[in-house]
């Protein structure tokens, strides 16, 4: 007998009968439920393709979809190659490009670090950056409360001469965030951190540097995203350029944006493509297309976030893909969505419109 194992069979052996038993049911539950959701899943699936094949003649049309399309909507068939990442590569490239306490623009020699360490992988630097943000964000949005919760002494800590950056860095939390806590640690409402954030000004001396030092070191939970939306919009644009191409009728966000604005006095469900035509995506029904200016990765906090989005359009037009700019992990699945990659846009506008930044950084 291998020795190794003596231990092993032991506490097997010695292991109450009671708590045996207590493991295979709660083991035979979650199989129960394994099992249940994947039945659901296929029967959302199966019902959202429906929808979609149904919504130009479904009464009351949903939100969007005119009464009159001439010509009537045209079957549309598309290949779309996809090439996904393995859920094993993400874990490894994420381990690689996401260090505690490193929220910021990475500076040129970490960046070539990487380049060198995945060169031999098939995902691409701007996939593992865009992987490495995602990661940041989900740590962000789960190590909030914890952050939270320790506000006071963050704020001593402050108080006695340590810097947003190494607080940052020993609770491995974004910047601002940090910067926050500090300000809630004083007492300060959500309200008043959020109004005095876009007014640094009002802001002591000493806060005041070190709110622009945590700016500066925060790509996660910056004040200014101003050019993520940016690079996103152009993103959408392309994503439109290429339907259009294809000869492929849609209405866009905007358009849907101001009528339901004019009609309920809100934005209520508006993807990024409204597609007029039976468009079917490597022989799957798709009633919308939304652009998504980032990886698709596998992980718990963006897939919540997108599934939720992703629920809204399924239960008024059905069955959707989402086209992820740096593609996404093979294991990543959306109720209701396929998911695509940007392998056959073009992206010069979106390469053009970095080059431009960078050049203005560098000035």
């Amino acid at each position: 007998m291998d020795l190794f194992n003596v231990p092993h069979l032991l506490t097997e052996r010695t292991e109450p009968k009671k708590n045996r038993e207590r493991r295979r049911n709660r083991t035979r539950q979650e199989q129960a439920q394994h099992d249940s959701k994947n039945k659901i899943n296929k029967f959302d699936s199966k019902e959202a393709i429906q929808r979609a094949l149904s919504r130009f003649d479904t009464d009351p049309l949903p939100k969007g979809i005119p009464s009159l399309i001439d010509p009537s909507p045209q079957i549309i068939e598309l290949e779309w190659i996809t090439n996904g990442i393995p859920k094993s590569m993400q874990k490894s490239v994420g381990e690689l490009v996401c260090l505690p306490g490193e929220f910021g623009w990475l500076p040129e020699q970490r960046v070539s670090e990487i380049a060198e360490k995945i060169e031999h992988l098939s995902i691409s630097l701007e996939q593992a950056l865009s992987l490495r943000s995602a990661l940041n964000q989900e740590k962000s949005v789960y190590s909030h409360g914890r952050l939270m919760s320790r506000s006071n002494e963050l704020k001593r800590r402050y108080d006695s001469g340590q810097g947003v950056l190494s607080l940052s860095k020993k609770f491995d939390a974004p910047p601002v965030n940090t910067f926050r806590a500090i300000l809630t640690g004083r007492g300060w409402s959500k309200n008043k951190i959020k109004e005095i954030l876009k007014l640094p000004h009002k802001l002591n001396k000493r806060d005041r540097e070190e709110f622009k030092l945590a700016e500066e070191n925060d790509k996660v939970s910056s004040v200014n995203q101003s050019e993520t939306q940016s690079a996103a919009e152009i993103f959408e644009e392309v994503l439109c350029n290429y339907f259009s191409s294809l000869g492929v009728r849609f209405r866009r966000q905007e358009e849907l944006l101001k009528e339901q604005k004019k009609s309920e006095g809100r934005a209520v469900i508006t993807p990024d493509l409204l597609l007029l035509d039976d468009v079917r995506i490597n022989g799957i029904p798709c009633a919308w297309i939304d652009a998504k200016h980032f990886f698709g990765a596998d992980l718990k906090f963006p897939k919540k976030k997108t599934q939720k989005q992703v629920d809204r359009y399924v239960n008024e037009y059905g069955q959707g893909a989402i086209v992820y700019r740096h593609g996404f992990c093979q294991s990543l699945e959306l109720n209701g969505a396929i998911q695509l990659d940007a392998s056959p846009l073009d992206l010069k506008p979106l390469a053009d419109f970095h080059e431009k930044n960078y050049n203005n950084k560098s000035l």
